[in-house]
Protein backbone atom coordinates (compact mmCIF):
# COMPACT_ATOMS: atom_id res chain seq x y z
CA UNK A 1 0.00 0.00 0.00
CA UNK A 2 3.00 2.48 1.03
CA UNK A 3 4.29 3.78 -2.50
CA UNK A 4 7.68 2.65 -3.82
CA UNK A 5 10.37 5.46 -3.55
CA UNK A 6 12.90 6.48 -5.23
CA UNK A 7 16.61 7.16 -3.94
CA UNK A 8 17.09 9.93 -6.53
CA UNK A 9 16.29 13.63 -6.99
CA UNK A 10 12.99 14.42 -5.94
CA UNK A 11 10.99 17.77 -6.99
CA UNK A 12 13.09 20.45 -6.53
CA UNK A 13 15.03 19.32 -3.81
CA UNK A 14 18.16 18.78 -6.00
CA UNK A 15 18.34 22.27 -6.40
CA UNK A 16 18.79 23.65 -2.62
CA UNK A 17 21.79 22.13 -2.35
CA UNK A 18 23.86 24.79 -3.35
CA UNK A 19 23.38 26.63 -0.18
CA UNK A 20 24.30 23.76 1.98
CA UNK A 21 27.63 22.77 -0.02
CA UNK A 22 28.54 26.52 -0.48
CA UNK A 23 28.20 27.42 3.32
CA UNK A 24 29.72 24.27 4.87
CA UNK A 25 32.71 24.58 2.50
CA UNK A 26 33.65 27.93 2.84
CA UNK A 27 32.90 28.07 7.04
CA UNK A 28 35.35 24.39 7.24
CA UNK A 29 37.66 25.79 4.86
CA UNK A 30 37.90 29.01 6.48
CA UNK A 31 38.31 27.32 9.98
CA UNK A 32 41.21 25.33 8.14
CA UNK A 33 43.07 28.56 7.47
CA UNK A 34 42.40 29.89 10.77
CA UNK A 35 43.33 26.91 13.15
CA UNK A 36 46.66 26.70 10.56
CA UNK A 37 47.36 30.50 10.80
CA UNK A 38 46.36 30.96 14.84
CA UNK A 39 46.42 27.91 16.50
CA UNK A 40 47.01 29.41 20.06
CA UNK A 41 43.81 31.43 19.55
CA UNK A 42 41.60 28.41 18.21
CA UNK A 43 42.59 26.17 20.33
CA UNK A 44 41.48 29.02 23.11
CA UNK A 45 38.41 29.38 21.28
CA UNK A 46 37.42 25.90 21.16
CA UNK A 47 38.14 25.01 24.79
CA UNK A 48 36.62 28.18 26.14
CA UNK A 49 33.49 27.40 24.22
CA UNK A 50 33.30 23.38 25.72
CA UNK A 51 34.00 24.87 28.96
CA UNK A 52 30.91 27.29 28.64
CA UNK A 53 28.83 24.42 27.24
CA UNK A 54 29.72 22.12 29.98
CA UNK A 55 29.19 24.29 32.65
CA UNK A 56 26.15 25.84 31.71
CA UNK A 57 23.87 23.19 29.82
CA UNK A 58 25.29 19.82 30.68
CA UNK A 59 21.73 19.17 32.30
CA UNK A 60 20.15 20.37 28.82
CA UNK A 61 22.61 17.40 27.12
CA UNK A 62 21.52 14.47 30.06
CA UNK A 63 17.65 15.41 29.27
CA UNK A 64 18.18 14.93 25.50
CA UNK A 65 19.70 11.84 25.68
CA UNK A 66 17.53 9.94 28.17
CA UNK A 67 14.37 11.63 26.01
CA UNK A 68 16.10 9.45 22.98
CA UNK A 69 16.76 6.61 24.37
CA UNK A 70 12.79 6.57 26.50
CA UNK A 71 11.91 7.33 23.42
CA UNK A 72 13.44 4.91 21.34
CA UNK A 73 11.74 2.03 23.58
CA UNK A 74 8.48 3.57 23.64
CA UNK A 75 8.38 3.22 19.73
CA UNK A 76 9.91 -0.16 19.47
CA UNK A 77 7.59 -2.14 22.36
CA UNK A 78 4.84 0.02 21.39
CA UNK A 79 2.04 0.30 18.55
CA UNK A 80 4.21 1.88 15.81
CA UNK A 81 6.57 -1.35 15.66
CA UNK A 82 5.30 -2.99 12.98
CA UNK A 83 5.57 -0.16 10.41
CA UNK A 84 7.91 -1.05 7.94
CA UNK A 85 10.63 1.75 6.31
CA UNK A 86 9.54 1.00 2.71
CA UNK A 87 6.44 -0.70 1.20
CA UNK A 88 4.62 -3.27 3.78
CA UNK A 89 5.92 -6.10 1.75
CA UNK A 90 9.12 -5.00 1.13
CA UNK A 91 12.16 -7.60 2.55
CA UNK A 92 15.23 -5.76 4.15
CA UNK A 93 18.02 -4.81 1.18
CA UNK A 94 20.53 -6.14 3.36
CA UNK A 95 21.28 -9.21 5.20
CA UNK A 96 21.07 -9.29 9.22
CA UNK A 97 25.40 -9.63 9.11
CA UNK A 98 25.59 -6.85 6.31
CA UNK A 99 23.69 -4.62 8.13
CA UNK A 100 25.31 -5.11 11.34
CA UNK A 101 28.55 -4.97 10.70
CA UNK A 102 28.00 -1.61 8.86
CA UNK A 103 26.37 -0.02 11.47
CA UNK A 104 28.69 -1.23 13.94
CA UNK A 105 31.50 0.14 11.88
CA UNK A 106 30.41 3.61 10.74
CA UNK A 107 28.57 4.11 14.78
CA UNK A 108 31.38 3.13 16.79
CA UNK A 109 34.65 3.83 15.01
CA UNK A 110 38.23 4.39 16.29
CA UNK A 111 37.28 4.71 20.08
CA UNK A 112 36.37 0.89 20.63
CA UNK A 113 39.84 0.48 20.47
CA UNK A 114 41.44 3.75 22.43
CA UNK A 115 38.93 3.55 25.10
CA UNK A 116 38.13 -0.29 26.04
CA UNK A 117 41.13 -0.52 28.28
CA UNK A 118 41.97 3.36 28.75
CA UNK A 119 38.36 4.61 30.08
CA UNK A 120 38.07 1.60 32.50
CA UNK A 121 41.73 1.85 34.12
CA UNK A 122 41.03 5.34 34.17
CA UNK A 123 38.09 5.40 36.29
CA UNK A 124 39.12 2.68 38.83
CA UNK A 125 42.17 4.59 39.38
CA UNK A 126 40.28 8.33 39.84
CA UNK A 127 36.71 7.26 40.60
CA UNK A 128 33.41 10.11 40.80
CA UNK A 129 32.28 8.61 43.84
CA UNK A 130 33.89 5.47 44.98
CA UNK A 131 37.47 4.62 46.79
CA UNK A 132 40.18 4.84 44.08
CA UNK A 133 41.71 1.19 43.26
CA UNK A 134 38.89 -0.66 45.65
CA UNK A 135 36.77 -3.25 44.52
CA UNK A 136 33.71 -0.94 44.64
CA UNK A 137 35.99 1.56 41.87
CA UNK A 138 36.23 -1.54 39.67
CA UNK A 139 32.49 -2.03 39.53
CA UNK A 140 31.60 1.40 39.17
CA UNK A 141 34.85 1.87 36.72
CA UNK A 142 32.69 -0.75 34.09
CA UNK A 143 29.19 0.56 34.94
CA UNK A 144 30.51 4.11 33.96
CA UNK A 145 31.86 2.36 30.71
CA UNK A 146 28.79 0.84 29.84
CA UNK A 147 27.36 3.92 30.54
CA UNK A 148 29.14 5.97 27.86
CA UNK A 149 29.32 3.17 25.43
CA UNK A 150 25.95 1.61 26.03
CA UNK A 151 22.13 2.65 25.33
CA UNK A 152 22.11 5.95 25.89
CA UNK A 153 24.42 6.67 22.36
CA UNK A 154 22.39 4.13 20.66
CA UNK A 155 19.32 5.47 21.75
CA UNK A 156 20.37 8.67 19.70
CA UNK A 157 21.15 6.51 16.51
CA UNK A 158 17.90 5.49 16.95
CA UNK A 159 15.83 8.53 16.82
CA UNK A 160 18.00 10.10 14.33
CA UNK A 161 18.32 7.05 11.72
CA UNK A 162 14.39 6.08 12.09
CA UNK A 163 12.98 9.53 11.55
CA UNK A 164 15.34 10.07 8.34
CA UNK A 165 14.76 6.62 7.38
CA UNK A 166 11.35 6.58 7.68
CA UNK A 167 10.47 10.14 6.07
CA UNK A 168 12.36 8.75 3.34
CA UNK A 169 11.42 5.24 2.58
CA UNK A 170 7.59 5.96 3.86
CA UNK A 171 6.82 9.82 2.84
CA UNK A 172 9.27 9.96 -0.53
CA UNK A 173 11.18 12.55 0.76
CA UNK A 174 15.04 12.95 0.49
CA UNK A 175 17.49 11.22 2.87
CA UNK A 176 18.20 14.48 5.01
CA UNK A 177 18.03 15.97 7.96
CA UNK A 178 15.54 18.42 6.95
CA UNK A 179 13.04 16.04 6.16
CA UNK A 180 12.63 14.93 9.71
CA UNK A 181 10.97 18.38 9.93
CA UNK A 182 8.17 18.38 7.74
CA UNK A 183 5.80 17.67 10.04
CA UNK A 184 6.01 20.68 11.50
CA UNK A 185 7.14 23.01 8.53
CA UNK A 186 5.41 21.44 5.43
CA UNK A 187 7.44 22.25 2.23
CA UNK A 188 9.47 25.32 4.12
CA UNK A 189 12.22 22.17 4.30
CA UNK A 190 12.80 23.29 0.98
CA UNK A 191 14.09 26.58 2.06
CA UNK A 192 16.48 28.86 4.85
CA UNK A 193 15.39 26.42 7.48
CA UNK A 194 16.05 23.00 5.58
CA UNK A 195 19.69 24.44 4.89
CA UNK A 196 20.36 25.70 8.21
CA UNK A 197 19.56 22.22 9.97
CA UNK A 198 21.49 20.31 7.33
CA UNK A 199 24.42 23.12 7.43
CA UNK A 200 24.25 22.05 11.20
CA UNK A 201 24.52 18.68 10.65
CA UNK A 202 27.69 18.95 8.27
CA UNK A 203 29.44 20.39 11.30
CA UNK A 204 28.42 18.03 13.60
CA UNK A 205 29.76 15.18 11.01
CA UNK A 206 32.51 16.52 10.08
CA UNK A 207 33.89 17.50 13.91
CA UNK A 208 32.63 14.45 15.25
CA UNK A 209 34.91 12.22 12.84
CA UNK A 210 37.87 14.60 12.93
CA UNK A 211 38.11 13.62 16.41
CA UNK A 212 37.96 10.25 15.72
CA UNK A 213 41.03 10.38 13.45
CA UNK A 214 42.89 12.64 15.63
CA UNK A 215 42.39 9.73 18.76
CA UNK A 216 43.17 7.11 15.88
CA UNK A 217 46.82 8.38 15.03
CA UNK A 218 47.56 9.78 18.29
CA UNK A 219 47.12 5.71 19.00
CA UNK A 220 48.81 4.14 16.47
CA UNK A 221 51.64 6.86 17.19
CA UNK A 222 51.98 4.95 20.40
CA UNK A 223 51.32 1.29 18.77
CA UNK A 224 54.68 2.17 16.80
CA UNK A 225 55.97 3.38 20.23
CA UNK A 226 55.41 -0.39 21.64
CA UNK A 227 57.09 -1.83 18.20
CA UNK A 228 59.63 0.48 17.78
CA UNK A 229 60.23 3.01 20.53
CA UNK A 230 58.75 6.12 18.27
CA UNK A 231 58.21 8.81 20.66
CA UNK A 232 55.41 11.27 20.51
CA UNK A 233 55.56 12.50 16.99
CA UNK A 234 53.45 15.09 15.47
CA UNK A 235 54.94 15.05 11.94
CA UNK A 236 54.31 11.22 12.16
CA UNK A 237 50.98 12.04 13.09
CA UNK A 238 50.60 14.49 10.58
CA UNK A 239 52.13 11.48 8.07
CA UNK A 240 49.49 9.47 9.14
CA UNK A 241 46.55 11.46 9.06
CA UNK A 242 47.40 11.79 5.27
CA UNK A 243 47.86 7.77 4.74
CA UNK A 244 44.58 6.72 6.43
CA UNK A 245 42.63 10.22 4.49
CA UNK A 246 44.22 8.25 1.46
CA UNK A 247 42.66 5.00 2.21
CA UNK A 248 39.29 6.36 3.15
CA UNK A 249 39.35 8.65 -0.09
CA UNK A 250 40.11 5.82 -2.52
CA UNK A 251 37.14 3.37 0.27
CA UNK A 252 34.64 6.07 -0.34
CA UNK A 253 35.25 6.60 -4.24
CA UNK A 254 34.59 2.94 -4.58
CA UNK A 255 30.84 3.18 -3.50
CA UNK A 256 28.96 2.16 -0.72
CA UNK A 257 29.06 -1.93 -1.39
CA UNK A 258 32.18 -2.01 -3.43
CA UNK A 259 34.15 -0.18 -0.48
CA UNK A 260 32.05 0.78 2.75
CA UNK A 261 30.31 -2.87 3.23
CA UNK A 262 33.87 -4.68 2.11
CA UNK A 263 35.86 -2.84 4.55
CA UNK A 264 33.43 -3.07 7.60
CA UNK A 265 32.66 -7.01 6.94
CA UNK A 266 36.40 -7.01 7.32
CA UNK A 267 36.70 -5.45 10.22
CA UNK A 268 34.11 -7.17 11.97
CA UNK A 269 35.88 -10.83 11.16
CA UNK A 270 39.46 -8.91 12.86
CA UNK A 271 37.62 -7.79 16.02
CA UNK A 272 35.58 -10.93 16.61
CA UNK A 273 39.10 -13.16 16.10
CA UNK A 274 41.06 -10.11 18.60
CA UNK A 275 37.89 -10.62 20.86
CA UNK A 276 38.41 -14.16 20.88
CA UNK A 277 42.01 -14.22 21.37
CA UNK A 278 41.83 -11.99 24.30
CA UNK A 279 39.10 -14.44 25.65
CA UNK A 280 40.81 -17.56 24.93
CA UNK A 281 44.67 -16.18 26.36
CA UNK A 282 43.46 -13.98 29.14
CA UNK A 283 41.29 -14.89 32.49
CA UNK A 284 38.27 -16.66 30.69
CA UNK A 285 36.25 -17.49 33.65
CA UNK A 286 37.05 -14.04 34.80
CA UNK A 287 35.58 -12.81 32.04
CA UNK A 288 32.55 -14.42 31.56
CA UNK A 289 31.44 -13.99 35.16
CA UNK A 290 32.58 -9.99 35.19
CA UNK A 291 30.36 -10.02 32.32
CA UNK A 292 27.10 -11.04 33.65
CA UNK A 293 28.20 -9.16 37.21
CA UNK A 294 29.02 -5.81 34.72
CA UNK A 295 25.32 -6.11 33.08
CA UNK A 296 23.88 -6.13 36.41
CA UNK A 297 25.71 -3.40 38.21
CA UNK A 298 25.10 -1.50 35.05
CA UNK A 299 21.26 -2.20 35.11
CA UNK A 300 21.08 -1.61 38.72
CA UNK A 301 22.56 2.11 38.35
CA UNK A 302 21.64 3.32 34.66
CA UNK A 303 18.92 5.41 36.39
CA UNK A 304 21.37 7.00 39.30
CA UNK A 305 23.86 7.51 36.88
CA UNK A 306 21.32 9.01 33.63
CA UNK A 307 21.04 11.58 35.82
CA UNK A 308 23.34 12.50 38.02
CA UNK A 309 25.00 15.84 37.31
CA UNK A 310 27.52 16.42 40.43
CA UNK A 311 24.51 19.31 41.78
CA UNK A 312 25.65 18.14 45.47
CA UNK A 313 29.69 17.32 44.53
CA UNK A 314 30.44 20.40 43.03
CA UNK A 315 33.32 18.50 41.03
CA UNK A 316 33.90 18.70 37.17
CA UNK A 317 34.46 15.30 36.61
CA UNK A 318 31.39 14.65 34.35
CA UNK A 319 32.28 17.55 32.07
CA UNK A 320 35.41 15.60 31.12
CA UNK A 321 33.46 12.33 30.24
CA UNK A 322 29.85 11.94 30.57
CA UNK A 323 28.74 15.54 28.90
CA UNK A 324 31.62 14.77 26.48
CA UNK A 325 30.62 11.46 25.55
CA UNK A 326 27.27 12.78 25.13
CA UNK A 327 28.11 15.77 22.69
CA UNK A 328 30.36 13.23 20.88
CA UNK A 329 27.70 11.08 20.46
CA UNK A 330 25.19 13.78 19.35
CA UNK A 331 27.97 14.96 17.11
CA UNK A 332 28.03 11.66 15.19
CA UNK A 333 24.12 11.16 14.72
CA UNK A 334 23.82 13.13 11.57
CA UNK A 335 26.75 10.77 9.69
CA UNK A 336 25.47 7.72 11.90
CA UNK A 337 21.56 8.50 11.16
CA UNK A 338 21.70 9.16 7.56
CA UNK A 339 23.94 6.24 7.08
CA UNK A 340 21.88 3.72 9.20
CA UNK A 341 18.93 4.37 7.17
CA UNK A 342 20.52 4.61 4.13
CA UNK A 343 21.29 0.87 4.65
CA UNK A 344 17.81 0.06 6.77
CA UNK A 345 15.57 -0.67 4.01
CA UNK A 346 12.81 -2.83 4.18
CA UNK A 347 13.04 -3.34 8.15
CA UNK A 348 10.38 -3.14 10.43
CA UNK A 349 10.36 0.20 12.96
CA UNK A 350 10.59 -2.68 15.77
CA UNK A 351 13.57 -4.71 13.53
CA UNK A 352 15.19 -1.36 13.16
CA UNK A 353 15.56 -0.26 16.79
CA UNK A 354 16.34 -3.29 18.19
CA UNK A 355 18.83 -4.27 16.46
CA UNK A 356 20.08 -0.50 16.17
CA UNK A 357 19.93 -0.40 20.11
CA UNK A 358 21.07 -3.96 21.74
CA UNK A 359 23.09 -5.59 19.24
CA UNK A 360 26.51 -3.13 19.54
CA UNK A 361 25.28 -2.38 22.86
CA UNK A 362 26.01 -6.24 23.92
CA UNK A 363 28.85 -6.17 21.44
CA UNK A 364 30.50 -3.20 23.07
CA UNK A 365 29.66 -4.75 27.22
CA UNK A 366 31.46 -7.37 26.29
CA UNK A 367 34.28 -6.43 24.33
CA UNK A 368 35.01 -4.05 27.25
CA UNK A 369 34.72 -6.81 29.78
CA UNK A 370 37.04 -8.50 27.93
CA UNK A 371 39.49 -5.64 27.72
CA UNK A 372 39.04 -3.09 30.08
CA UNK A 373 38.19 -6.13 32.61
CA UNK A 374 41.05 -7.84 32.68
CA UNK A 375 42.98 -4.89 32.93
CA UNK A 376 41.60 -4.01 35.97
CA UNK A 377 41.79 -7.66 37.53
CA UNK A 378 45.88 -7.52 36.41
CA UNK A 379 45.73 -4.17 38.48
CA UNK A 380 44.07 -5.82 41.34
CA UNK A 381 46.30 -9.08 41.40
CA UNK A 382 49.40 -6.88 41.13
CA UNK A 383 50.92 -3.82 39.94
CA UNK A 384 51.82 -4.76 35.94
CA UNK A 385 52.13 -0.59 35.07
CA UNK A 386 48.35 -0.32 33.47
CA UNK A 387 47.31 2.36 34.96
CA UNK A 388 50.53 4.28 34.56
CA UNK A 389 50.55 3.79 30.75
CA UNK A 390 47.10 5.02 31.30
CA UNK A 391 47.97 8.26 32.92
CA UNK A 392 50.74 8.25 30.37
CA UNK A 393 48.61 8.07 27.53
CA UNK A 394 45.05 6.73 26.57
CA UNK A 395 46.18 5.19 23.62
CA UNK A 396 48.70 3.29 25.10
CA UNK A 397 47.00 1.42 27.30
CA UNK A 398 45.52 -1.64 24.79
CA UNK A 399 49.39 -1.86 24.27
CA UNK A 400 50.77 -2.32 27.43
CA UNK A 401 48.10 -4.59 27.92
CA UNK A 402 49.16 -6.95 24.87
CA UNK A 403 52.45 -6.85 26.71
CA UNK A 404 51.02 -10.03 29.31
CA UNK A 405 49.37 -11.87 25.77
CA UNK A 406 51.55 -13.98 23.83
CA UNK A 407 52.29 -12.95 20.35
CA UNK A 408 52.84 -9.06 21.81
CA UNK A 409 54.40 -7.93 18.38
CA UNK A 410 51.84 -9.68 16.33
CA UNK A 411 48.21 -9.03 18.07
CA UNK A 412 49.92 -5.49 18.25
CA UNK A 413 49.90 -4.96 13.93
CA UNK A 414 46.81 -6.31 14.07
CA UNK A 415 45.40 -3.59 16.03
CA UNK A 416 47.00 -1.04 14.67
CA UNK A 417 45.77 -2.05 11.21
CA UNK A 418 42.48 -2.45 12.85
CA UNK A 419 42.74 1.26 14.00
CA UNK A 420 43.15 2.23 10.36
CA UNK A 421 40.13 0.44 9.12
CA UNK A 422 38.05 1.53 11.82
CA UNK A 423 38.91 5.18 10.63
CA UNK A 424 38.65 4.24 7.25
CA UNK A 425 34.91 2.88 7.79
CA UNK A 426 34.02 6.23 9.60
CA UNK A 427 35.36 8.47 7.58
CA UNK A 428 34.68 7.00 4.08
CA UNK A 429 31.00 6.73 5.67
CA UNK A 430 30.86 10.04 7.01
CA UNK A 431 32.47 11.89 3.71
CA UNK A 432 29.85 9.48 2.03
CA UNK A 433 26.89 11.19 4.30
CA UNK A 434 28.49 14.90 4.02
CA UNK A 435 28.46 14.07 0.53
CA UNK A 436 24.40 13.10 0.03
CA UNK A 437 23.30 16.37 2.94
CA UNK A 438 25.37 18.72 0.20
CA UNK A 439 23.78 17.35 -2.54
CA UNK A 440 20.15 17.16 -2.10
CA UNK A 441 19.69 14.20 -0.29
CA UNK A 442 21.09 11.96 -3.22
CA UNK A 443 21.20 8.64 -1.75
CA UNK A 444 24.12 8.18 -4.47
CA UNK A 445 26.08 11.26 -3.98
CA UNK A 446 28.39 12.52 -6.72
CA UNK A 447 31.77 11.20 -5.91
CA UNK A 448 33.71 14.54 -7.30
CA UNK A 449 32.29 16.14 -3.58
CA UNK A 450 33.08 12.53 -1.54
CA UNK A 451 36.70 13.13 -2.76
CA UNK A 452 36.75 16.82 -1.44
CA UNK A 453 34.90 16.33 1.75
CA UNK A 454 37.38 13.09 2.30
CA UNK A 455 40.48 15.14 2.36
CA UNK A 456 38.71 18.42 3.86
CA UNK A 457 38.24 15.79 7.04
CA UNK A 458 41.55 14.85 7.15
CA UNK A 459 42.88 18.99 6.95
CA UNK A 460 40.56 19.67 10.22
CA UNK A 461 42.20 16.58 12.33
CA UNK A 462 45.47 17.74 11.12
CA UNK A 463 44.54 21.28 12.43
CA UNK A 464 43.23 20.45 15.71
CA UNK A 465 45.91 18.08 16.26
CA UNK A 466 48.50 20.71 15.71
CA UNK A 467 46.30 23.36 17.78
CA UNK A 468 46.16 21.38 21.01
CA UNK A 469 46.49 17.71 20.97
CA UNK A 470 43.46 15.89 22.38
CA UNK A 471 41.81 18.69 24.26
CA UNK A 472 41.39 20.16 21.39
CA UNK A 473 39.40 17.32 19.94
CA UNK A 474 37.36 17.06 22.60
CA UNK A 475 36.42 20.31 22.79
CA UNK A 476 35.68 20.18 18.82
CA UNK A 477 32.95 17.15 19.54
CA UNK A 478 31.76 18.91 21.90
CA UNK A 479 31.01 22.23 20.47
CA UNK A 480 30.23 20.85 17.02
CA UNK A 481 27.62 18.27 18.89
CA UNK A 482 25.80 20.86 20.93
CA UNK A 483 23.28 23.09 18.45
CA UNK A 484 22.67 19.76 17.04
CA UNK A 485 21.11 18.41 20.24
CA UNK A 486 17.95 21.02 19.44
CA UNK A 487 17.41 19.72 16.40
CA UNK A 488 17.57 16.15 17.95
CA UNK A 489 14.23 17.13 19.86
CA UNK A 490 12.43 18.55 17.02
CA UNK A 491 13.16 15.71 14.94
CA UNK A 492 12.08 13.10 17.80
CA UNK A 493 8.65 15.12 17.64
CA UNK A 494 8.23 15.29 13.72
CA UNK A 495 9.16 11.70 14.15
CA UNK A 496 5.99 11.17 16.36
CA UNK A 497 3.40 12.83 14.61
CA UNK A 498 4.64 11.06 11.05
CA UNK A 499 4.03 7.58 12.87
CA UNK A 500 0.73 8.82 14.28
CA UNK A 501 -0.45 10.11 11.29
CA UNK A 502 1.25 7.03 9.53
CA UNK A 503 -0.69 4.32 12.26
CA UNK A 504 -4.09 6.26 11.99
CA UNK A 505 -3.77 5.73 7.68
CA UNK A 506 -2.85 1.93 8.15
CA UNK A 507 -5.72 1.30 10.93
CA UNK A 508 -8.35 3.35 8.66
CA UNK A 509 -6.99 0.95 5.47
CA UNK A 510 -7.42 -2.02 7.68
CA UNK A 511 -11.06 -1.12 8.63
CA UNK A 512 -12.17 -0.12 4.89
CA UNK A 513 -10.50 -3.48 3.81
CA UNK A 514 -12.16 -5.73 6.13
CA UNK A 515 -15.44 -4.20 5.53
CA UNK A 516 -15.45 -4.09 1.80
CA UNK A 517 -13.70 -8.11 1.64
CA UNK A 518 -16.88 -8.95 4.03
CA UNK A 519 -19.31 -7.28 1.61
CA UNK A 520 -17.50 -9.06 -1.69
CA UNK A 521 -17.98 -12.30 0.15
CA UNK A 522 -21.91 -11.54 1.05
CA UNK A 523 -22.16 -10.31 -2.69
CA UNK A 524 -19.39 -11.38 -5.27
CA UNK A 525 -21.14 -9.91 -8.69
CA UNK A 526 -21.34 -6.63 -7.40
CA UNK A 527 -17.12 -6.39 -7.20
CA UNK A 528 -16.52 -8.28 -10.60
CA UNK A 529 -13.40 -6.93 -12.09
CA UNK A 530 -12.68 -4.66 -8.76
CA UNK A 531 -9.73 -5.14 -6.38
CA UNK A 532 -10.24 -4.59 -2.52
CA UNK A 533 -6.26 -4.10 -2.20
CA UNK A 534 -6.72 -0.77 -3.91
CA UNK A 535 -8.05 1.20 -1.04
CA UNK A 536 -10.51 4.04 -1.11
CA UNK A 537 -10.46 6.60 -2.95
CA UNK A 538 -9.69 9.12 0.16
CA UNK A 539 -6.62 7.33 1.29
CA UNK A 540 -5.01 6.72 -1.69
CA UNK A 541 -3.45 9.96 -1.68
CA UNK A 542 -2.30 9.04 2.13
CA UNK A 543 -1.00 5.32 0.85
Amino acid sequence: MTRQVETGPLGPFPHVSRPVFAVSALLIVGFIIFGGIFTETASTLFLGAQSAIADYFGWFLIITVNIALLLSLYVAFGRFGDIRLGGQTETPEYGLLSWTAMLFSAGIGIGLLYWAVAEPLFHFSSPPIAEAESVEAAEQAMTLSFLHWGLHGWGIYCMVGLALAYFHYRQGLPLSIRSALYPLIGERIYGGWGHAVDTLAVFGTMFGIVTSLGLGVIQINDGLGSLFGVGDNIGLQLLLIAIITGIATFSVMMGLDAGIKRISEINIYLSFALLAFIVATGPTLFIFDSFIENVGNYLNDIVYFSFWGEAYSGTDWQVDWTIFYWAWWISWSPFVGIFIARISRGRTVREFILGVLFVPTAILFFWFTAFGGTALNMEMAGDPGLIAATNDSYGAAIFQLLQFFPLTNVITVVVILMIMLWFVTSSDSGSFVIDMLTAGGHSNPPKIQRLFWAITEGCIAAVLLVAGGLEALQAAAVVAGFPFAFVILVLMYGLMRGLGRDKLVLYRYDQWYRTEKEAEANAPDAYAGESALEGPPELAKET
